[in-house]
């Protein structure tokens, strides 16, 4: 899964077609930790959607521009448009369904 940072986010999700999959978490954050395998199965199911992730805390000026007030929190953005946002730990079927949603 990518790392993004504020340095290689325009071509990292900007400058991307298609479905991009951002996962906004803290190391410290305890469900975040519990969604990150989920979202790595899911980056193996998926090869048309790019999966990334952003720590919060490296990243303050990122997660002030997705107006993170909780994490985890997952964006879903498609060619550089927002489409979508789960907020907390979600399930596998929950995730899923958001990314065949805005595929």
């Amino acid at each position: 899964m990518t790392v993004i940072t504020k340095d290689n986010f325009k071509a990292e999700v900007e400058e991307q077609a298609g479905l991009v999959v951002i996962d906004l978490y803290a190391d410290w954050c305890g469900p975040c930790r519990m969604l990150a395998p989920i979202l790595e199965q899911l980056e193996g199911e998926y090869t048309d959607v790019k999966f990334c992730k952003i720590n919060v805390d490296d990243e303050p000026e990122l997660a002030r521009e997705f107006n993170v007030s909780s994490i985890p929190m997952v964006a879903f953005v498609k060619d550089n448009v927002f489409a979508d946002l789960s907020i907390g730990f979600v399930p596998k079927p929950a995730l899923k369904a958001k990314i065949e949603a805005n595929r």
